[in-house]
């Protein structure tokens, strides 16, 4: 795969938009300082044209078709798990495309059996699976598991050398007891709070690359030009995070963990204006290797972390979605801001310098984005795991444009009563996860990670901020 063709790839398109995204991004900072005000447009009930079923609610035009719902029969013969998380467009071949879905299953117990993939430890049950999906003619061609024995894959992200990695959302071990889970006491074989790297095709190692650290992690982006990866950490507090490879695009080579000093801000999870600029700092963290603050009696899962605050690491709340783009790393605070409602922030590896794109100022308007990702077209899409009820507030995947329009653009209407998998309930409060595009721009996947399914949504983007 050509250069050119693999940081098309990572960047999510900035190498045919980089000029259009560069001047309006220009102008986003402006806008955003002025508050601009979120859109609502009609949203209608449409038909899944895989089940029949109205899933979803989108823009008139758009249509979409459902993929690996939870309990699928996979062409490895594995059930597909559940789950449904982070996902990227590993691959291109043609019109062809490679997807890797992450599945955040927490639970021990015997690893998912795959002939064609790799297993980590033999009592983890959380794992990745491999999709693919012929661009023109819009069908599903088949899946397989590609990684397993891992735990409670949350998000990770695309490399510019065409893998994913994957990243595990917890430090549990062999015999933690896991508090999210009514202190179950976790049977693993093996420590989990890693970074693993998954090819678009083959056998991956299914080890961990331990030098970018054990902690609660959340997402991960490559920049294309200096081979830094930067991370998330879906705690609160939480750090922002760059791996230094010694080896750019050799991660497993190792390198330097280090935390982000937002200059004169100890502590971001308040409220800020939009548009407002601070200096970062790096500092290297000791031992990356740390789950929890030594000498705690309860594992606190802030070993890293804490690491980076006595080196002058600054603080977030739960740091979630992050992707590169345009030369920018873009990430959100979950559960930042005045109102706890979310915020997107902006880092300039060049400059070093972080920027608040968007504070929610309301629930209502945007409330908790979880994975991002940027469109073809310059803007951002944010996918909603918020705490509102189903009746009220379905969860929602908006548009963030470059001009700072926030738009709504879809709404979970997943209502079942058993035509599918014989599951059955209203799954409306369940999150939207893995937003990702085609290469062609033609084509949105994204996840409801329950009941756990995998959609691939197209329309006239032209008429959205997407």
């Amino acid at each position: 795969m050509s250069r050119s063709r693999r940081r098309f790839l990572s960047d999510n398109f900035t190498i045919l938009t980089s000029v259009a995204i560069s001047t309006s991004f220009g102008a986003l900072s402006s806008r955003l300082a002025m508050g601009s005000p979120a859109s609502r447009p009609e949203l209608v009930p449409v038909n899944d044209a895989n089940t029949g079923l109205p899933l979803l609610r989108l823009p008139e035009g758009f249509s979409y078709r459902s993929f690996g719902w939870t309990g699928d029969a996979m062409d490895d013969g594995v059930l597909t798990p559940s789950l449904h998380d982070g996902m990227g467009v590993v691959k291109a071949d043609g019109d062809k495309l490679t997807l890797i879905r992450n599945h955040e299953v927490s639970t021990d117990g015997e690893a998912i059996h795959n002939e064609l993939g790799a297993t980590y430890d033999p009592q983890a049950q959380g794992g990745c699976s491999r999709m693919h999906f012929d661009s023109v003619t819009g069908q599903w061609l088949g899946s397989h598991m590609a990684l397993s024995g891992t735990s409670r894959n949350c998000a990770g992200g695309v490399t510019p050398w065409g893998t994913w990695l994957t990243a595990e959302e917890t430090v549990l071990g062999p015999d933690d007891i896991d508090r999210y889970k009514d202190d179950a006491v976790r049977k693993f074989e093996k420590t989990h709070g890693w970074v693993f790297e998954v090819p678009a095709d083959g056998t991956p190692t299914a080890e961990p690359i331990t030098g970018m650290g054990r902690f609660v992690h959340e997402a991960v982006c490559v920049d294309s030009e200096s081979g830094i990866v930067y991370l998330t950490e879906d705690r609160d507090p939480s750090g922002f995070y760059r791996y230094v490879p010694v080896e750019p695009g050799n991660l497993a080579a190792g390198g330097e963990l280090q935390i982000a000093e937002v200059v004169g801000q100890e502590d971001l999870r308040g409220g800020f204006e939009n548009g407002s600029k601070f200096g970062i700092n790096w500092h290297t963290i000791p031992d990356p290797s740390v789950a929890s603050t030594p000498g705690t009696e309860t594992p606190d899962e802030l070993g890293v972390f804490m690491q980076g605050k006595q080196l002058g690491g600054s603080m977030f709340a739960r740091l979630e979605g992050c992707w590169f783009g345009n030369n920018l790393v873009y990430f959100d605070a979950t559960s930042g801001g005045a109102k706890q409602a979310g915020q997107i922030w902006q880092y300039d590896p060049a400059s070093q310098e972080l920027m608040l794109l968007f504070e929610s100022p309301d629930k209502p308007v945007l409330n908790m984005p979880d994975n991002l990702c940027v469109t073809p077209r310059g803007g951002i899409v944010l996918c909603e795991d918020n705490d509102y009820g189903a009746n009220e507030y379905p969860q929602r995947m908006f548009g963030l444009s470059p001009e700072g329009e926030l738009r709504l653009f879809a709404e979970n209407n997943c209502i079942l009563n058993g035509e599918k998998n014989g599951f059955t309930g209203d799954f409306r409060t369940k999150e939207w996860a893995g937003a990702t595009f085609s290469p062609d721009g033609k084509w949105l996947f994204v996840n409801i990670q329950t009941p756990g399914i995998t959609f691939a949504i197209t329309g006239p983007w032209d008429s959205t901020l997407l």
